[in-house]
């Protein structure tokens, strides 16, 4: 689709003060950055707020910013679950994953499988699976900034693809975790400035000039409820693959490795709830707006655009103008954000297994995680982000998920196990993702195209079966790996 042009200059703007503000902070990071606890887990100091502010930075990735306002301009009310879900992940976080794994000591997800099950097949399988999921999840964030920039600067997509690639590689490497850290709190506020001013402004336009909520005699709330009806298997399994899915995402794992203690963790994913809350507020209000005043947009491929085009239909001239250069530096710092949080995520998982994890081979490992995913972001079309990224959550519910719980809550999981469950896991819920994007989405059957609501049960099932039928291989430490995932700090 061709998109109505926009002030290039507005994107050129905005696209170079959020490069050069995120390399400034990366910079500042380094300075600060000499040990390999800085560059892995921040030498595990950071704070609730600063910690939270960071992990709504790169959790709020291009379906957040983006995403969910398209979803919603197309599907109406039946979207509401994508924010619902991507917030109430972080109360399942909160009840059973974020203190444990803060007590365990590790500085990744296959640390903790490793020392869990004491077994190096664990963390090799694990290892593999932290990857994919990362790979999965940039190259999302690579197709929202390819569209970004191709609908405020005209330039070519794979611009914004590579762009977003060299400023991440830029941040990580200099300073690692302790950097990033400071660039991500930074990003979530200005992506939630640059998302809420516009809206408010573009309210009290609406208001103001007679309009209301209202265009050709379409009110708010049926521009809400006119849905396009899915069903109640749909719902239901989307909801199992966010609540899950967020159990498992390495780059909001390993933001918990970061903090003091286990209590200062569960204050993190407290505030991460508020933040977070407030924050979907605004593109839920961008989509039902946008089926009012951007109808025309909701084609393939051009509902993603709503957030950057909507603030230029209502106000013209230079205020349109400001509005638009605002929410484009948003989008953009979306992209930046989350990418280098998985960056990172990755970067700390490739260096430990294959570079003896030294802050050397953690540079390199960066290098790699962001330029393997470029190249399937410039090779791929640019599909519905939230729903793109949905597809991860349920592969992750499917495959680290059950390896964290049970690891966390259950005694008597095994490492035959913990493989044989993320295996069936991947094959289960990878094959089901795999076959409905060959069949196409009209044709595909909806078990295929929503898989979570089986391939989360199954890879239970299989887990703890198994676990059982191999009883015997239960860890010796297992006692006292678990008492220390459970006693509180000051015990």
């Amino acid at each position: 689709m061709t998109f109505p042009e926009l002030n290039p200059v507005v994107g050129y703007v905005s696209l170079v003060l959020v490069a050069f503000s995120t390399v400034l902070i990366g910079i500042y990071g380094l300075r600060i950055s000499r040990t390999t606890g800085d560059f892995y887990v921040a030498s595990r100091t950071v704070r609730p707020w600063w910690n939270a502010s960071a992990i709504g930075g790169e959790y709020l990735s291009a379906a957040s910013f983006l995403g969910v306002a398209g979803l919603i301009l197309l599907s109406g009310v039946d979207a509401l679950w994508f924010p619902i879900g991507y917030t109430a992940g972080y109360l399942m976080l909160l009840l059973f994953v974020a203190a444990p794994l803060r007590r365990s000591g590790a500085y990744t997800i296959p640390d903790f499988a490793q020392a869990r099950l004491d077994s190096r097949n664990v963390r090799r399988v694990t290892s593999l699976l932290v990857i994919a999921v990362g790979w999965l999840y940039i190259v999302p964030q690579l197709h929202g900034a390819a569209l970004t920039v191709r609908i405020t600067t005209g330039l070519p997509s794979w611009v914004g693809s590579v762009a977003v690639v060299v400023v991440v590689c830029l941040s990580v490497v200099t300073g690692g975790m302790r950097s990033i850290t400071f660039v991500q709190a930074f990003q979530y506020w200005l992506k939630l400035t640059a998302i809420a001013v516009p809206i408010v402004f573009i309210l009290i336009q609406l208001a103001g000039s007679g309009e209301a909520l209202t265009d050709d005699g379409a009110v708010f709330d049926s521009a809400l409820n006119a849905t396009a009806g899915a069903s109640l298997y749909q719902n239901i399994s989307l909801v199992i693959a966010l609540l899950f899915g967020t159990l498992g995402l390495p780059h909001v794992l390993v933001r918990f490795y970061t903090n003091p203690d286990g209590p200062s963790a569960r204050r993190t994913t407290l505030i991460v709830l508020g933040l977070l809350s407030v924050f979907y507020l605004f593109p839920t209000l961008y989509g039902v707006l946008g089926r009012i005043h951007t109808p025309d947009l909701a084609v393939r491929g051009a509902a993603d655009a709503t957030v950057l085009l909507l603030p230029s239909r209502i106000f013209d001239g230079a205020a349109g103008d400001l509005l638009s250069a605002l929410v484009t530096a948003g989008a953009f710092a979306a992209f930046l954000s989350t990418s280098s949080g998985l960056v990172v995520s990755l970067a700390g998982v490739v260096s430990q297994d294959f570079f003896r994890g030294s802050v050397s081979g953690f540079r390199w490992a960066a290098i790699i995680s962001a330029l393997i995913p470029l190249g399937f972001a410039l090779l791929t079309d640019t599909l519905a982000l939230a729903g793109s990224v949905s597809m991860v959550f349920a592969f992750t519910a499917s495959t680290i998920c059950p390896l964290l719980l049970l690891g966390i809550w259950w005694r008597g999981l095994t490492d035959v196990g913990a493989i044989a469950g993320m295996l069936s896991g991947a094959v289960l819920c990878g094959g089901s993702i795999l076959a409905a994007a060959g069949m196409g989405s009209d044709r595909a059957p909806q078990w295929l195209e929503q898989p979570a609501l089986w391939t989360v049960p199954s890879a239970f099932a299989v887990t703890i079966a198994v676990s059982l039928l191999t009883a015997r291989r239960k860890p010796a430490n297992a006692s006292r790996v678990l008492a220390r995932l459970h006693t509180p700090e000051a015990l």
